[in-house]
């Protein structure tokens, strides 16, 4: 029997169980396509079973039985859907058939799959990473809040119009450490982090549709602070008198030539350093972000930081560079950059730009190899850091030209018969 567009109930019976002229009686139950079958402890005769009306039309007191039993079914099975239904729940086939066995499944909530995840990954991504996903709670707690009065909510309750209210959310009230909303870039972060874990909630049918099916995210486009080679020039010969600011800047311009990040450079011991197969010194390690070894052949400019705190393993557990905390860094390189008059906001990230950009791209490395240098699984990832500058383009123009002058000058005396 139909009683919408999606929802059908079916009885049948399983002649494959079939013994002798008794068959068990089945209810079908299909929701948008998709089926559920309900075993109704029941048999009835294959003889007398009318497969249009799905009812037995024997005439005994256990056919008018029997009969009765499965309007009584069908009657709760529609019960079941318009309670489903009503409650602005997602209706699926399998859900209508828990309940009407009394085995309704209690739906997951979104903490619970926040709180799944954060204690799921606690040794599979780096505690920076995890932190974030810790911040984005954060605010889905304060959402729920404020917007839904409840602490709480059903992952089958999530829909389209839920992420764009979180969206929302997030650009207007005042973010967790400011007065100030979120940047868009900080709202697409968070809403990367909240798609990710609705993509695990499908991943372990805790969900059957992701709400973020149709979102697309959209972040602007920064150019990152790096220095040129006259900046970079500036930032190595520069006279420093603060100790702290020296020592700050000599780091930086290591990370310039070898583009290893602030956490990588931090961890380097005397174990890193090794001879390579061209008997030059090369640092070997592995990422702290993404653990992929990482091999760099050391260039003069790195090697000479290296030697003058050479004595600094003594006092700090075989630790190569005296590295301030990342907070005291990026504050020191502010400080260094308005002393030389450089108008770029710095922070140590910015070397690996300036190693991908001015040290490495800019001189004719290729971008396979800087992508290998920078410990990328992915040569998209460098593309993101690599520019061309226009020097470079000048350069590789001028080069192509004098290819074509000189190819045009060969063609011409060809025809003219020159040098023959």
């Amino acid at each position: 029997m139909s009683t919408s567009r999606t929802f059908t109930i079916h009885f049948w019976l399983n002649l494959a169980k079939r013994k002798e002229d008794l068959a068990p009686i089945y209810a079908r139950v299909t929701v948008d396509g998709k089926r559920a079958e309900i075993s109704l402890k029941r048999r009835a005769s294959v003889t007398y079973w009318d497969t249009n009306s799905k009812k037995t039309t024997s005439r005994t007191t256990e056919g008018k039985a029997l009969n009765h039993y499965l309007d009584q079914v069908q009657a709760k099975l529609l019960e079941c859907y318009k309670e489903l239904s009503s409650g602005f729940k997602l209706v699926t086939a399998n859900g209508i058939k828990a309940k009407f066995l009394g085995q309704e499944e209690r739906q997951k909530t979104l903490l619970e799959l926040v709180l799944y995840h954060n204690e799921n990954m606690a040794t599979t991504l780096k505690f920076g990473t995890l932190k974030n996903y810790f911040t984005t709670e954060k605010y889905i707690k304060r959402y729920l809040k404020k917007r839904k009065l409840t602490s709480d909510i059903h992952l089958k309750q999530l829909s389209y119009s839920f992420i764009l209210d979180f969206e929302q959310f997030l650009r207007k009230e005042p973010s967790i450490k400011k007065t100030q909303p979120l940047r868009n870039n900080g709202v697409m972060k968070h809403l990367e982090r909240l798609k990710k874990l609705m993509n695990l909630a499908v991943d372990l049918e805790w969900l059957d549709k992701n709400p973020f099916a149709r979102y697309k995210q959209k972040f602007n486009k920064f150019e990152k602070a790096y220095l040129t080679k006259e900046e970079l020039e500036l930032f190595q010969k520069q006279k420093l008198t603060d100790k702290g600011y020296e020592k700050v800047r000599d780091i930086f311009v290591f990370a310039c030539y070898t583009g290893l990040s602030y956490t990588d450079v931090r961890a380097l011991t005397e174990r890193n350093i090794v001879r390579g197969i061209d008997g030059n010194h090369w640092v070997f390690t592995h990422r702290e972000k993404t653990d992929q070894p990482v091999k760099i052949p050391l260039l003069d400019q790195a090697l000479c930081i290296l030697d003058k705190y050479r004595q600094y393993p003594e006092d700090h557990e075989s630790l190569l560079l005296p590295v301030y905390s990342n907070q005291k860094v990026n504050l020191y390189l502010k400080e260094i950059a308005k002393i030389l008059n450089i108008d770029k906001k710095l922070t140590f990230h910015s070397a690996r730009h300036t190693f991908a950009t001015t040290v490495t791209l800019s001189n004719g490395v290729p971008i396979e190899t800087v992508s290998k240098l920078l410990g990328h699984t992915k040569l998209s990832t460098t593309q993101i850091y690599a520019r061309v500058l226009e020097q470079k383009i000048s350069l590789d123009m001028h080069n192509l030209k004098s290819k074509l002058q000189n190819g045009n000058k060969e063609m011409k005396n060809d025809i003219l018969g020159v040098g023959n």
